[in-house]
C-alpha cells in the first residue's frame, strides 16, 4: 500500500530534501508542498494524505493553528509535527490539537521514513521518555480538579489499567511485562480503548488520561 504524504514548510530547501528523500521508497508518494499553514490546511482537504509533516512554524498560519483546523475539518490524516528543537513549546500545543508526534528535521533519511510508516499505522511517534517530558509540561498547565469524562466508564478494568500505564509512558513492550500478557494482546487492549473514547492516537489517550484526572503526574 502505498501512504501519501503532504509536506509542509516554509523552506523550499527542506521541501525538497524531504521530498527527494520520500520518493526514492516506493511505498511513500508525495502529494504536495504547503509553504505556509494556509496553504497546508486547504491542500490537506484537496489532496487527502495519509500523513502530514508538518513545520512548527511557518508564516501566516502557524503549524500549530493548521493542525488544529485541519482535525477539526475531519480529516483522517495523521500529522508528523517537525521542529528544530527538541522540546520546541510550539509541539506540546500541536500535540493538544490533535498531532500524532514529532521530528526533529535533523532525522536521518531511514527514520524519516520510518516515521512516516509508524504513524500511517495509526501509532503515535512518542517514545517513552519523550512521553514523559511531555506529561511534565501539562502537568504544569492542568487545573487542580479536574471532572472524569463518563466515556471512561466504557472502559473494562484492564482496559483502564492499560491507559493509566501508557498515560505514564510506558512502552508496549513494557506494559507487556508489567501485566503478563503478551504485546499482541496489549495491541488489542489500546485498540479496544482508543475505539471507545472516540481517540484518533495513544497521544490523544494519554492527554485524555491527565485531564480526566485517572494519572497525576510525578513531581521531579
Amino acid at each position: 500500500m502505498t501512504i501519501r504524504v503532504l509536506l509542509c514548510d516554509d523552506q523550499a530547501l527542506v521541501r525538497g530534501g524531504f521530498r527527494m528523500i520520500l520518493e526514492a521508497r516506493p511505498d511513500l508518494q508525495v502529494v504536495g508542498e504547503a509553504e505556509d499553514g494556509r496553504q497546508a490546511v486547504s491542500l490537506a482537504r484537496q489532496t487527502q494524505p495519509d500523513v502530514i509533516l508538518m513545520d512548527v512554524r511557518m508564516p501566516n498560519l502557524d503549524g500549530v493553528e493548521a493542525t488544529r483546523q485541519i482535525v477539526a475539518g475531519g480529516s483522517p490524516a495523521r500529522i508528523l509535527m517537525l521542529t528544530t528543537y527538541d522540546l520546541d513549546e510550539y509541539v506540546y500545543a500541536a500535540i493538544r490539537a490533535g498531532a500524532s508526534g514529532f521530528l526533529l528535521k535533523d532525522v536521518q533519511p531511514a527514520q524519516l521514513a520510518e516515521a512516516i510508516r509508524v504513524i500511517a499505522a495509526g501509532d503515535a511517534l512518542l517514545a517513552p521518555s519523550v512521553t514523559r517530558r511531555l506529561l511534565g509540561q501539562f502537568a504544569r498547565t492542568l487545573p487542580a480538579q479536574r471532572a472524569t469524562p463518563a466515556s471512561l466508564s466504557a472502559l473494562t478494568e484492564r482496559e483502564t489499567e492499560v491507559l493509566r500505564l501508557l498515560a505514564a509512558g510506558l512502552s508496549n513492550a513494557e506494559l507487556a511485562r508489567r501485566l503478563y500478557i503478551s504485546e499482541a494482546t496489549v495491541k488489542s487492549h489500546v485498540s479496544s480503548l482508543l475505539r471507545k473514547l472516540g481517540l484518533r492516537d495513544r497521544v490523544q489517550a494519554v492527554i485524555l488520561a491527565y485531564d480526566a484526572g485517572l494519572v497525576t503526574p510525578q513531581q521531579p
